[in-house]
Formats: structure tokens, C-alpha cells, sequence
């Protein structure tokens, strides 16, 4: 490796994609969406600008998300893929110009490092990793995966709960943007005190007009219990397969 090299990791996620440098830590942060031209074929904004785009395009312009449902990265590799899957991100790997070798290392390991968990050690380290698309839950050994368990289930099907809760609940249709920031602002799965609420603007479904409505905390978590429920399972699923030392 020449001394001017820098040690660079690239994730391609479902919802966000971020650039991290060894030594400086994540130094970009941008949404995996893309803005285009349909008439002329042309890319017009990408990341958050194409972001602030979503909902509100005119007909000849599409604001998409190419990597939605998508989880493969290179070096960073959900569990469970098959040998073929391996190959084939390999390849990948070399075609775009990395050098051999091509390490490949599993999300949740990827996540407990990021996280300064102790992987290397003999004990017990547990895992959740929650991207856009896919929850991913592991229990880590002595630089190991000694269980794991994944489900699709991740930031999107949550906004999607709170946009189908909206639309039941007051007959008001909101986009993805909104429903992102009202899982953000009063989000959670737990509880926390005070019933915050949150003013949320939309189309009423009843008149086609614009409507404003009131979400409080309480109503938003109701609303995610369903898709965090998922999550919890898989990580019962995952503790029942883990040896009693670890678990």
C-alpha cells in the first residue's frame, strides 16, 4: 500500500449512503435518492436535494430511490448469503477497481465494530442493526457470528405504518417525508414520559384539500408496534439459538 493511500468505507444503504475515512470518521452523509429528468434522461439532483424533491415533482420529473430493498455493499455483507452472492460482490469488487484481496465482512459484525463492542474478546456481544430496508440482529464471539437472524423489516416499513395510521385514522394521506419526520420528532418504542405531539400537514382523503392534524407520541408508537414486534422476535429468535455461556 503506497503511503499517500487512505482506507475508505462505502455504504450503500437503502435509505442513506455514507463515505467514512480511517481517522476522520464518516465525512459524507447524503440520502440514496436521485432526481431525474424523464423527458431528457438527465440526472438533476442527487442526495439531499433529490431528497427535498419527493412528493412534490412535477410529472416529468421522477425522484427515486435506486437502492431501496437493496442491501448488498461491498465488503460489507448481509448474513446469510450464499457462496454464489460472495463470488458474485467479489467480482464486483475488482471490476470497479479495488485491489486484491476483497475482504468481505458481515453487516452486524460491520455495525458492532462501528459501535466499539468488544467482538474480539470471549464474551457475548449483541447486535440490531436497523437499516432502511432490513433489520439485521447478531450475537458476536471471539470475532465470530455465533447466531443471527434477519428480517425485512426497517426504517421504511416504519414510515409506511405511520402513513397507513394517518390515512385510517383521520383520512388524511401524507408522504414519505412526513411520516419520516413524525418517526424522528415523537417516534419510539418505549414509552418515554411526556405524550408529545406533532402537527402533520396532507391531502384530506374526504375533499382533496389541504388538512392539518395533531399525532401524539403515544398514537405514533401504537401505530409502530406491529414492524418493531418483528424485530423483537428476531431478536428472541436469535437469543434462543445462542449457547446459554453467551446468552
Amino acid at each position: 500500500m503506497f503511503s499517500f493511500s487512505k482506507d475508505v468505507g462505502i455504504d450503500l444503504g437503502t435509505a442513506n449512503t455514507l463515505v467514512c475515512i480511517r481517522g476522520r470518521g464518516i465525512i459524507l452523509r447524503e440520502p440514496s435518492v436521485v432526481a431525474i429528468d424523464a423527458r431528457e434522461g438527465n440526472v438533476l439532483a442527487v442526495g439531499t436535494p433529490a431528497r427535498e424533491m419527493i412528493g412534490r415533482t412535477p410529472s416529468n420529473v421522477s425522484a427515486l430511490r435506486p437502492l431501496k430493498d437493496g442491501v448488498r455493499v461491498v465488503i460489507c455483507l448481509p448474513t446469510g448469503v450464499t457462496e454464489v452472492e460472495r463470488k458474485a460482490v467479489e467480482d464486483a469488487a475488482y471490476q470497479a477497481g479495488a485491489k486484491p484481496p476483497v475482504t468481505l465482512i458481515e453487516e452486524p459484525m460491520a455495525a458492532a465494530m462501528g459501535a466499539g463492542l468488544p467482538v474480539d474478546e470471549p464474551v457475548g456481544s449483541m447486535v440490531a442493526d436497523i437499516g432502511g430496508g432490513t433489520s439485521e440482529v447478531a450475537v458476536i464471539s471471539l470475532g465470530g457470528i455465533v447466531s443471527s437472524c434477519s428480517v425485512r423489516v426497517g426504517g421504511d416499513c416504519l414510515d409506511d405504518a405511520i402513513i397507513r395510521h394517518v390515512k385510517q385514522s383521520y383520512s388524511l394521506l401524507i408522504g414519505e417525508r412526513t411520516a419520516e419526520d413524525v418517526k424522528i420528532q415523537i417516534g419510539s418504542a418505549f414509552p418515554l414520559g411526556e405524550n408529545e405531539e406533532m402537527v402533520v400537514k396532507g391531502r384530506s382523503l374526504s375533499d382533496g384539500l389541504p388538512k392539518d392534524v395533531t399525532l401524539t407520541a403515544d398514537e405514533v408508537r401504537d401505530a409502530l408496534s406491529p414492524q418493531l414486534e418483528k424485530i423483537i422476535d428476531a431478536i428472541k429468535s436469535t437469543l434462543e439459538q445462542t449457547p446459554p455461556e453467551l446468552s
